[in-house]
Order: C-alpha cells, then structure tokens, then sequence
C-alpha cells in the first residue's frame, strides 16, 4: 500500500539523485560547503527555515509581496544595465565629457 501517490513519491526522489555529491580524497568539508551552496542556490534551505515554525497568514502575504517587488526591482535593473553596457552606442560614455 502506498502512503501518497507513486508518481509524486518518484518525482521527489529524482530531486534528490540530482543533488548528489561525492566526497574526494575524504574531504568532507568540502564536499559539505558544495552541497550547501546547491542547496542555498536552490532556495531549499530558506524553505526549511520557512516551515520550522508557523507563518501567519499577514506574513506569508508580506513575505510573497516582498518576493513580487523584489523579483520586479531586480528584472528592471538587470534591463537598465543591459542598455546602459550595449556595444552599438553612438557615444560609449554618455554623460562624460
């Protein structure tokens, strides 16, 4: 008998075979600080933090809120960069004299 559905127990399993790290010439230490920093990229850490202890519901409003403007502030900087560093200016450094 399955506890929960076998098609979401495999897809579980396989994010977990992906985030294998081997251990060279018994190095543990290192191989610690790789898999922490896979797992920190990939925001599992934050959501174990998330899930300790109970959020209320104003603050996961506010904390999806923070995420959205976040998300939104970083995608226009990374445009306003874009354009600031193109190749094709007629003047490479606007503003100089």
């Amino acid at each position: 008998m399955y506890l929960c559905h076998p098609v979401v127990h495999t897809m579980q399993h396989t994010r977990f075979i992906a985030r294998t790290v081997f251990v060279k010439n018994n190095d543990v230490e290192a191989a610690s600080r790789i898999l922490n920093r896979i797992l920190g990229k990939e925001g599992i850490f934050d959501q174990f933090r998330r899930t300790r202890y109970y959020e209320k519901p104003f603050q996961t409003r506010r904390r999806v809120n923070f995420e959205k403007c976040k998300a939104i502030y970083n995608e226009d900087m990374d445009r306003k960069i874009q354009f600031i560093l193109r190749k094709n200016r007629t003047d490479p450094f606007p503003g100089c004299l």
